[in-house]
């Protein structure tokens, strides 16, 4: 996720990052601008028309037409963003749940237990990278300190790893009750912590494989690609060749906006504007480490 100053906003416009969409499309910009010069061209050559036979009618075609679009791509981002803001507001509630169950298990565990610390200082952080592996559809990875090797040697990492993780987890408390280290009452206090785990991570997969429909997406496309590519039959005899850089704008304004809204619809990938997983996940084993 790009970190920035809004407050210096000067800078974003003469400032061209990695993620800004004109690095994307600045070859299509050509191909529309060369398009437009072509029918420039035609119609001022050929078709010969005066100013008062314009085409006024699909100039007023377009007028209805992008009010229609706006409010598309106005309810495109806004669902984008809904998205991207629920995944932030889970991965929080993830880092809060991760200091609440290292604060409880903190204060229940005496300080002489070192195995069962150390179990848990590095356990609660793991949950927090598998999930983020497991979001990213990546090779699933360990990040487990070598004296936990023989308690997790059952883990499969080919099967889903953040539901093993929080079985681990749980099965380790589970085995501290009967073992009457903790007291019933302890669990209880213990389980919101435990439960809530799986509720992230079942919130998170339902962002990750519910993306927008296709049938709205593909069409959202077609209506902008046909939207630019009927601009230039009616604005060129009223505005001449000075249509060329203002369709190449428009192209870029209308596209800019549906190449935002598919960047951030998947906020828990690795894009510019994605959210800062392996910073939050950084924070959860620093403050877990700290409070166990």
């Amino acid at each position: 996720m790009i970190q920035y100053n809004p407050k210096e906003w000067l800078i974003f416009i003469f400032k061209f990052s990695k993620s800004d969409t004109l690095r994307q499309l600045w070859p299509t910009m050509l191909f529309v601008s060369a398009y437009t010069a072509a029918v420039a061209y035609f119609e001022i050559n050929y078709l010969k028309l005066p100013p008062e036979n314009n085409l006024k009618y699909i100039t007023l075609m377009h007028g209805l037409l992008g009010f229609v679009i706006s409010l598309l791509l106005v309810f495109r981002t806004n669902t984008a963003y809904d998205r991207w803001w629920e995944g932030r507001k889970l991965w929080g509630s993830l880092v809060n749940n991760s200091r609440n169950l290292a604060l409880k298990l903190s204060g229940i565990l005496p300080k002489s237990d070192a195995a069962n610390r150390t179990f848990f200082r590095s356990m609660i952080p793991q949950y927090a990278f598998a999930l983020k592996n497991h979001l990213r559809s990546e090779l699933t990875r360990l990040e487990l300190d070598d004296s936990l090797t023989a308690e997790l040697a059952h883990i499969d990492e080919d099967k889903h790893l953040p539901n093993q993780l929080a079985a681990a987890i749980f099965r380790k408390v589970n085995e501290l009750y009967e073992k009457e280290r903790i007291t019933g009452q302890q669990l209880i206090v213990l389980n919101n912590e435990l439960q809530a785990f799986t509720e992230i991570c079942g919130a998170c997969e339902r962002i990750k494989n519910t993306p927008i429909p296709f049938s709205y997406s593909v069409f959202l496309k077609k209506f902008i690609f046909f939207y630019v590519m009927t601009l230039p039959w009616g604005y060129v005899f009223n505005m001449g060749y000075i249509a060329v850089p203002v369709v190449a704008f428009v192209f870029y304004v209308l596209t800019s906006l549906e190449l935002v809204a598919e960047e951030i619809e998947d906020p828990f990938g690795t894009d510019y504007n994605d959210l800062p997983l392996e910073k939050i996940c950084d924070g959860i084993r620093k403050h877990v480490g700290e409070l166990i």
